[in-house]
């Protein structure tokens, strides 16, 4: 465990050079972006599986440390706060071993680009397994002192209803497998449906992620969701925010 906390503390660890670029999350109501995903990349923009396939066991702890710093580094020097947006940076549960002593790295980096905290989202992969007593710890750690918490690819990992039972995150985002084809599948409309009555009246804001094509676009917001991100509404920008294009169909499919 020392040694893992030493990767906490100074980031070090991870040599690999790495980048990040930004994909927004719209706001179909506000016509606004809400938030920008932060999503490895190679150095000069190669995808993400050159850099992932090099995490192991023994370097985990220091990626998720760079990771932090990268995204708010990044996102600071593109004034992403000061534009009114969120940033959302993916976390590892398992490289965290106790959540105050390994936000230390987070906090400084915070201050140091004066990224306001409450602007944060941590979100995390149901597809990582994960002990939930460790994990449930995380989340509400990071809600005590102020951070958003997001719930990623809901629907297809291991944690699903039995967390949101014990832990009601800030948002929960739908898995795109739950999104693809929406707009002839009359199945998938009903259950993203009663997935949106839900966690409604959970008061859980939920993001639509994924969404690929017009139609797919439009059938969302036809069923009222107010939250989406997807090559449809713009792809993923390397060190840059990219600008939302998909503003129009959708005011369109509600008008």
């Amino acid at each position: 465990m020392g040694q893992g906390c030493q990767g906490c503390r100074d980031g070090e660890g991870f040599d690999l050079p790495f980048s990040m670029a930004f994909q927004p999350i719209v706001d179909l109501t506000t016509q606004t972006v809400f938030a920008h995903e932060a999503l490895v990349r190679g150095p000069e923009g190669q995808g993400a599986g050159t850099i992932l396939s090099r995490v192991a066991d023994d370097n985990r702890y220091a990626f998720d440390q760079q990771c932090r710093v990268k995204a708010l580094d990044l996102a600071g020097r593109l004034d992403l706060a000061g534009q009114g947006a969120k940033l959302s940076i993916n976390f590892m549960p398992n490289a965290v071993y106790e959540p105050r002593a390994c936000i230390r790295l987070t906090l400084a980096t915070a201050m140091r680009t004066g990224f306001p905290l409450d602007a944060i989202i941590f979100e995390f992969t149901e597809n990582e397994r994960v002990d939930a007593t460790h994990l449930l710890n995380i989340l509400r750690t990071y809600r005590a002192m102020g951070f958003r918490t997001a719930i990623d690819d809901f629907g297809a990992g291991y944690a699903g209803l039995n967390l949101l039972a014990q832990f009601q995150p800030d948002i929960v985002k739908l898995d795109m497998d739950l999104i693809r084809g929406i707009d002839h599948d009359p199945v998938r409309r009903r259950i993203v449906r009663g997935l949106l009555e839900m966690l409604g009246d959970l008061d859980i804001q939920t993001v639509c992620e994924g969404v690929e094509t017009a139609d797919e676009l439009a059938t969302l917001a036809e069923m009222g969701v107010r939250y989406m991100q997807g090559y449809a509404i713009a792809a993923p920008a390397f060190e840059r925010l990219a600008s939302p294009a998909g503003f129009a169909d959708a005011a369109r499919a509600v008008a």
